[in-house]
């Protein structure tokens, strides 16, 4: 009996301190809008939840103007006319295939036709018939067709490998009409990826990339899936892919960032340890990140992908401020991981920022105090 007085004490005792026991470390939580604590982001000039878009992870104006005539109107050729005019081996048309690509599944998914209804992407299947000698179409019809094999069916089932054998087909004709352009060889990685290519094969095909751009972001962030636990490597092998990546990169290149995407993609499932982000194999990878963006130029077109991981992991070690900075930068899209792999992009990237504005206004920040 004495000993069930004890416990009893014990439990009464811990309800009175955990409390007390919070409050005093600042614990930081979302409440419901409208409460009087609540940290409101709109106070920081962050656009509105709705008002997110999904399709790319920063701003392209000509790439925004481009796809709204052309979802508009049904007709390709301003696709057409801006993919011949965005130069081949950057990082831009890369962005600019994923988005044209991503639109026309997103259409489809929308619209997938009937009896009385035309399918949607038209625009596409046009386009690719009209000009079968356009790199441009080729590429964006590989990369529609990849992005429709993982998004409609089952690595493993034989619908995804009948799709995704069509897509690496329509990857080497767009190298064909494109033989310096390396977004051909990019967009089939990730269909080497899901047809489980031995190593040999994949290590061929990346060799294709490197000799045409050696240093290409999305390249590497194409690659590094292939050589993680999940697939066909392990975390070892994706942190050698990734650090010997950083370690030869020239200064400026975000590659220094590619670490903290390996980290992001062997990430445990639950995780028990507390001060996991703050762990140095995590810490270490942030920095090089931080790092990489601030050596980057302001123009880089890959900036923003690491920004949003940035937030991720920053708002996850409570680095309050640190991600209030990458969050000023990229406010408004959130085309990017790791907001790319939910159902709903735009309600994760809101839930993290309202915990980076509640967490910084919790430490003393207030709109006043962020640099612009």
């Amino acid at each position: 009996m004495a000993i069930l007085w004890l416990l009893m004490a014990l439990v009464m005792l811990s309800l009175v301190l955990v409390p007390v026991l919070r409050r005093g470390r600042a614990a930081v939580g979302l409440v419901p809008p409208g409460h009087p604590d609540a940290a409101d982001p709109a106070a920081y000039g962050f656009v509105r939840q709705e008002e997110l878009d999904v399709r790319m992870p920063g701003p392209d104006q000509d790439l925004l103007d481009v796809l709204d005539l052309v979802q508009r109107t049904q007709d390709y050729r301003a696709a057409a006319q801006l993919l011949a005019g965005t130069e081949a081996g950057g990082e831009v048309r890369w962005q600019r295939v994923q988005a044209f690509a991503g639109a026309a599944a997103l259409e489809l998914r929308q619209r997938p036709g009937g009896v009385h209804e035309t399918p949607g992407a038209q625009w596409l299947r046009v386009w690719r018939a009209e000009r079968p000698k356009d790199a441009g179409a080729a590429a964006v019809h590989a990369e529609f067709l990849v992005q429709q094999a993982w998004r409609t069916s089952t690595p493993g089932t034989d619908e995804f490998r009948i799709i995704m054998e069509e897509a690496r087909r329509a990857c080497g004709e767009a190298a064909l009409l494109a033989p310096g352009d390396p977004v051909p060889y990019v967009v089939e990685l990730s269909a080497a990826r899901g047809l489980a290519c031995s190593q040999p094969e994949f290590e061929k095909l990346w060799m294709n990339v490197l000799d045409r751009a050696p240093h290409h972001m999305g390249a590497h962030l194409a690659a590094l899936p292939y050589w993680c636990g999940k697939w066909h490597g392990s975390r070892e092998q994706a942190y050698a892919f990734a650090e010997a990546a950083a370690a030869r990169a020239p200064e400026g290149s975000l590659l220094a960032a590619l670490p903290l995407f390996a980290v992001f993609e062997h990430l445990p499932e639950v995780n028990l340890v507390r001060g996991f982000y703050r762990s140095e194999v995590v810490t270490r990878a942030m920095h090089g990140a931080l790092h990489a963006v601030h050596a980057a130029a302001p123009d880089d077109p890959v900036l923003a992908h690491v920004r949003h991981l940035l937030v991720f992991f920053l708002v996850r070690a409570e680095r309050w401020a640190e991600a209030m900075d990458q969050l000023i930068h990229v406010d408004g899209h959130v085309g990017a991981l790791p907001w790319s792999l939910s159902d709903d992009p735009a309600a994760d990237f809101a839930l993290y920022r309202a915990l980076a504005v509640a967490g910084y206004e919790a430490n003393g920040g207030s709109p006043a105090t962020l640099p612009g």
